[in-house]
């Protein structure tokens, strides 16, 4: 008996020593995360975003000015925290991304393939929706994200993004939830939220897009649930689909009440 007490001492012992090391790490990081917030670079991409919402572009010469986001045409302000939404002129449910992907073809003349051409900047290739994204995003720092999903097709993509998320599949068997549905998980020494807590779905989504400073690009919401698709080993999630949109409403919702705070800043 004594011999037992004393070996579930020591176990107690490793396992206090054991959290104690993981929230030195996660301190540690949020010191990291913090120190790499002071001049984020995403600041540049937010004013070529704003240059391009002004400038007028494309076959019918036309700016951004007059595009509705979800708060009527032209208004930036606030606009990123009430998507996806539904609009009745496209009869569809659209995130930013595909809201402006919209205005580009019915505004400015684009075609879907013109308009959809570069989405994600690499090494020498500038994307100009990244710098959109990022003017219109960064218009909302402050705000509370206030997503309405009470139309009938709000509604059906919400319950459509919340069967992806927790929908397991691909060579892993994984799901969004596996690493984003139970506390204290991580990947290397990114620590991952539970998604399905009111907290931290509030603190992930609010602080998208981000300029990555392993990659040197500022990245966007369909960018993260692209890559999130790759690393579960699942088929290419395609830009602006129906999916991604429904997964983005699903998360965005249940940040409902959160204060956006992006574009940040990740490693």
């Amino acid at each position: 008996m004594a011999r037992r007490s004393g070996l579930m001492a020591v176990l107690f012992t490793l396992a206090l020593g054991a959290q104690a090391q993981d929230k030195s790490v996660i301190e540690e990081i949020e010191k990291y995360r913090a120190a790499l917030g002071d001049g984020n670079p995403a600041e540049l991409w937010e004013a070529r975003g704003e240059d391009l919402w002004k400038q007028p572009r494309g076959p019918k010469k036309a700016s951004f000015e007059k595009c509705d986001i979800g708060l009527g045409p032209g208004v930036v302000k606030g606009a990123y925290t009430v998507l996806p939404k539904y609009f009745a002129d496209t009869d569809k449910v659209e995130d930013l991304e595909s809201r402006l992907v919209t205005c580009m073809v019915t505004l400015q003349g684009f075609t879907p393939a013109e308009a959809k051409k570069t989405v994600f900047g690499g090494p020498g290739v500038r994307s100009d929706l990244e710098a959109l994204v990022a003017y219109v995003t960064g218009s909302s720092r402050g705000i509370k994200m206030n997503v309405a999903a009470t139309h009938p097709k709000e509604i059906e993509a919400y319950e459509i993004g919340k069967r992806i998320f927790y929908h397991r599949g691909g060579p892993h068997d994984f799901a969004c939830s596996t690493c984003h549905g139970d506390d204290n998980l991580r990947i290397r020494l990114q620590d991952l939220p539970n998604l399905s807590k009111l907290a931290d779905a509030q603190k992930a989504y609010t602080s998208w897009p981000a300029y990555r400073v392993s990659q040197g690009e500022v990245r966007t919401f369909q960018w993260r649930l692209y890559d999130c698709f790759r690393q579960q080993r699942f088929p290419e999630l395609e830009y602006t689909s129906p999916a991604s949109i429904a997964l983005t409403m699903f998360l965005a919702k249940n940040a409902n009440g959160g204060v956006y705070n992006a574009p940040s800043i990740k490693r």
